[in-house]
């Protein structure tokens, strides 16, 4: 059923906002580790969506792990295969954040160059996704806001 994929989808979002928002202040590991499990449940939930959408499109048994996995279900030219596709590409969107987000918790940091007198010039910073508190808990909010709007969409039919 559609309904238990949205019920797990929105359960992942409400879980990801609790870990924010008892959060505790500062630096450390227990801030990082309430940050990272904040991520892994909003990815948790992209992929509870993007099971939800394969479930609309009637593939009852298939549970697409990435946006490219459920477009070669649904196929290119669905509507909401648009939409999730321009939503991954548009810069700041919901789904493209998470996708940013996903890209650099699942590789080791990359090494910072040291500076020094020679090398000041040409040392580059690689800022990597936004992992503030406050971004990720607008890309929760904006990617509820798209279960409830992809959920009322498809109840119409």
């Amino acid at each position: 059923m559609a309904s238990e994929w949205y019920t797990l989808a929105s359960q992942k979002l409400f879980l990801a906002e609790t870990l924010l928002k008892y959060r505790p202040e500062g630096a450390g590991p227990l801030v990082e580790a309430h940050m990272q499990g904040a991520v892994e449940l909003a990815l948790r939930a992209r992929n509870a969506l993007l099971t939800l959408v394969a479930r609309y499109y009637q593939h009852k048994n298939e549970q697409p792990e990435s946006l490219s996995e459920l477009i070669e279900l649904i196929g290119p030219d669905s509507p909401d295969a648009r939409l999730l596709n321009d939503l991954d590409g548009e810069k700041g969107s919901w789904l493209n954040h998470l996708t940013q987000l996903q890209r650099g918790q699942s590789h080791p940091p990359l090494k910072k160059k040291t500076v020094s007198d020679e090398n000041i010039i040409a040392v580059g910073v690689e800022s990597g996704p936004d992992r503030s508190p406050a971004a990720l808990s607008a890309t929760l909010s904006s990617m509820k806001h798209f279960l409830i709007e992809l959920t009322e969409r498809h109840e119409e039919w």
